[in-house]
């Protein structure tokens, strides 16, 4: 008797799939093997006639459009930004004068006005260099931190040279303080001691006791390769606002002006016409690349106003390296 196959409510055979693939198993993964290459292709093929569509003037265009709403910063303003974090604000402290102390000069100087006696120029230059109001910032500019028996007696600037704490400054901004108060980037204060001296260059080497996370020092430069007309930053605190960023040129190389201690020549200074005043000195001299290149070091102005003129001055990192140890550049 013959067997019949069974046969669908249609009237038809049944179909099956996976007996369907049993069957052409090798059609199906070349089926299978196709669709994987062409979807992904085709999927693509929109981006791809974008791309191809683009020409040197839409590229053109949309540089013109992103340089016209999004102006890119200032090459000093790029330089200043690779080294103001490692800026920091030097203050000196000394212990306040005592009650006689001051009566006495008080004295003193009421008794050269009866006589009516002018004192000597190096009388007056010295009670100038003494006098508060005009070598010490105002407090609510400083942010002055002295403590209990303490008064400011002086503020300069420092760059950190080495992520350990380590920061150079100048001698004369360090010289005669009974106390060393830092002040970081981010806001972190720390008492610091003096690790090293070169008064030849009118340099200090200090180290500050607590140091913020991640320190950057600053990326050393050479002062070799400047020359005049060549564009500088100077970054500090000018009567201890700051930190404070002032771009100039270099004006002339290899000048030489007395200490401002007055203590000995220095000499192959960089002159420089970026703003600089008082607060400044032991700040950074940095060229376009971010180097430091320089120390601010002093001004030049003849009267005995201290502001500055449009002259200024900075010790090399050639000599600054030779003064604390720091391998040639």
């Amino acid at each position: 008797m013959k067997s019949v196959a069974p046969q669908s409510q249609t009237g038809g055979p049944k179909w099956s799939l996976s007996a369907w693939l049993r069957r052409h198993q090798a059609l199906a993964w070349v089926v299978f093997g196709a669709i994987l290459v062409a979807v992904p292709g085709a999927l693509m093929w929109p981006a791809k006639q974008q791309a191809a569509d683009l020409t040197q003037g839409d590229i053109d265009d949309a540089v013109r459009h992103t340089l016209e709403t999004q102006p890119l910063p200032s090459r000093p303003a790029r330089a200043a930004e690779m080294v103001r974090e490692s800026v920091v604000r030097v203050r000196g402290y000394v212990a306040k004068e005592k009650p006689d102390e001051k009566d006495q000069a008080k004295d003193a100087k009421s008794k050269d006005s009866a006589k009516g006696q002018k004192p000597s120029d190096k009388e007056q230059a010295k009670r100038d260099k003494s006098a508060p109001a005009e070598t010490e910032p105002p407090e609510e500019i400083t942010g002055n931190d002295a403590r209990p028996g303490e008064r400011l007696f002086g503020i300069g600037s420092g760059v950190v040279i080495m992520d350990n704490g380590t920061i150079l400054t100048n001698l004369h901004v360090v010289a005669g303080a009974e106390r060393l108060s830092v002040t970081f980037h981010d806001g972190t204060e720390s008492d610091a001691v003096v690790v090293g001296l070169h008064p030849s260059n009118d340099l200090a080497v200090i180290r500050a006791k607590k140091i913020p996370d991640d320190l950057p020092a600053a990326t050393m430069g050479s002062a070799s390769r400047l020359r005049p007309g060549d564009e500088v930053v100077a970054v500090g605190f000018p009567f201890g606002i700051g930190p404070s960023v002032s771009a100039g040129v270099v004006s002339g190389l290899n000048r030489s002006l007395q200490s401002p201690k007055g203590e000995n020549m220095l000499s192959g200074l960089i002159q420089f016409d970026a703003a600089a005043n008082s607060g400044n000195s032991g700040g950074p001299l940095i060229n376009m690349e971010g180097e430091l290149v320089g120390i601010v070091t002093a001004i030049l102005n003849p009267t005995r106003a201290r502001t500055f003129i449009g002259i200024g001055f900075a010790v090399t990192m050639e000599s600054a390296g030779m003064a604390v140890g720091i391998p040639p550049f």
